[in-house]
């Protein structure tokens, strides 16, 4: 790389959220594969349907991850055997967790694991917009700061790197076997995203 400064600017945006993602699993564990893998099945499609009761579109109820599994057995004891379906549902519907998530255990009871929601901002063009000139600026502000103190004067850019992460979606992991007498309300908060650039410039 030419003879210059690299540094690291970092920048954040926020938003309020506009959607509400939920990870639910639906497990079953049977004396045979067989039919640890058919009641998923059949709990599963329940879910699902049990959602798109509620208006949660086709499209936005997505498998994550299929799970079969053989487990331990102790001395004496007969095999056994898990099947696990994991699914992300998406609603635009950020107040509607609790209900979404009753009905969705009426119909599988306790076979259904909640792992996770989470707010989300679908397009986070903005957003990254937003951050990347923010993170330039103060990258562009420190170069020049360390290059007044060794007697230089910034050149011209010569490479940039970008990475990024989120905040803020105030994620929670949940357990779902136990049952809910009545609807969970949750408040979603902002969703924070961060950006952080590597930028080299030459002297001039």
């Amino acid at each position: 790389m030419d003879p210059g400064i690299t540094v690291v600017g970092s920048g954040q945006a926020s938003a309020p959220p506009d959607v509400l993602r939920m990870s639910l699993a639906v497990a079953y564990r049977a004396g045979d594969v067989a039919t640890a893998v058919a009641e998923v099945a059949e709990r599963t499609d329940a879910v699902t349907a049990a959602l798109r009761a509620e208006g949660v579109d086709t499209s936005a109820i997505r498998t994550t991850e299929v799970e079969v599994s053989q487990h331990y057995r102790e001395p004496g004891r007969p095999q056994t055997y898990g099947a696990a379906h994991l699914l992300t549902v998406t609603s635009r519907d950020l107040l509607g967790f609790g209900r979404l998530l009753n009905v969705a255990v009426e119909a599988a009871g306790n076979s259904l694991d909640l792992h996770a929601i989470r707010f989300d901002v679908d397009d986070k063009t903005a957003l990254l917009t937003e951050a990347r000139a923010l993170a330039f600026r103060q990258a562009r502000q420190k170069a020049k700061e360390l290059a007044e103190l060794g007697g230089r004067s910034l050149g011209a850019v010569t490479g940039i790197s970008e990475t990024y992460g989120h905040h803020g979606f105030h994620e929670q992991a949940l357990g779902a076997k136990a049952g809910f007498e009545s609807e969970i309300h949750i408040t979603p908060g902002d969703t924070k995203l961060e950006v952080s650039l590597e930028v080299h410039f030459t002297w001039s």
